[in-house]
């Protein structure tokens, strides 16, 4: 018999609730900034929304603040949203054919490749940072989406993630697939991809979020204006020398940034849950 305790179950739902409210007040607060002018903001932030936010986001959308170099915002999100999508894919990608490669291959010295692929865990790319932009240098890739995204697609965690799931699949499955006359590759794409489709949308969503807020090998990499990503945006909107920033419009940009990753992740929630929680495949 389940007791049923009303105090108990008021105190999470305000626990709960408290929580939401908590993370949810400074995205009203930046919502509510975006909708005044300027001088509206110096003081203090209003409490309601304003009958400016036609005006600010369409400013920022398409002429971008002057004070911070004027960059359109239309033009940084695409880059974002190119750079992200390529680290997330090439990410997948490359990791989906080196765990199968180390788990369904027998070849010499298999094991120490994949600890060799997990130990550059231990090596971010801050940590390497000097020696990669040399090398991006030296390619002629600066300023252009191939050195954003390619210096980033290697990913020892989404490779061993995969590894620990190939692990998982029967040992039957393999030789019932190899018995039919499927080879090496129509395994690996009629029945490994298939059954890793929601460990690759999981993957998706936390790999497309960690392209989406790189700011450090952006700001490396690229000195051309128009190659801009949002975050680098933001951050030259908020540190703007000489003049007060305009936060109606910082704040309009940061909700814009806000807009693809939120949509990434509400329309890849199902497959995002069930890849983070499912243990039967």
């Amino acid at each position: 018999m389940v007791e049923n305790r009303p105090w108990l179950t008021f105190l999470s739902h305000a626990v709960l609730i408290g929580g939401i409210g908590i993370v949810c007040f400074p995205l009203y607060i930046a919502l509510v900034a975006s909708t005044h002018e300027a001088n509206d903001l110096i003081a203090r932030v209003p409490g309601w929304f304003g009958s400016n936010a036609y005006e600010n986001y369409t400013t920022v959308l398409g002429q971008g603040m002057v004070s911070a170099g004027g960059s359109p915002v239309g033009i940084m999100m695409l880059n974002s949203l190119v750079m992200a999508i390529g680290i997330a894919v090439g990410k997948i990608i490359i990791s989906l054919m080196s765990a199968y490669a180390i788990v369904y291959f027998r070849f010499p010295f298999r094991m120490l490749c994949f600890w060799l692929i997990f130990i550059t865990l231990m090596l971010p790319v801050e940590v390497r940072i000097i020696p990669t932009f040399a090398v991006v240098a030296q390619l002629n890739m600066l300023n252009s989406y191939a050195g954003l995204i390619l210096p980033l697609i290697a990913s020892a965690t989404a490779t061993f993630l995969f590894r620990q799931f190939f692990l998982t699949i029967p040992d039957e499955l393999t030789e019932a697939a190899r018995i039919d006359g499927a080879g090496p590759l129509r395994f690996f794409f009629d029945v490994v991809i298939p059954l890793s489709r929601t460990n690759i949308a999981a993957l998706f969503v936390i790999l497309f979020i960690y392209g989406w807020n790189q700011y450090l090998w952006p700001l490396l990499v690229t000195t051309d204006e128009s190659m801009n990503t949002i975050v680098m945006g933001i951050q030259r909107m908020v540190n703007v020398a000489d003049t007060v920033a305009e936060w109606n419009l910082t704040m309009a940009t940061a909700i814009l940034a806000l807009l693809p990753p939120v949509a990434v992740v509400v329309f890849m929630q199902r497959l995002f849950v069930k890849g983070l929680v499912e243990v039967e495949k």
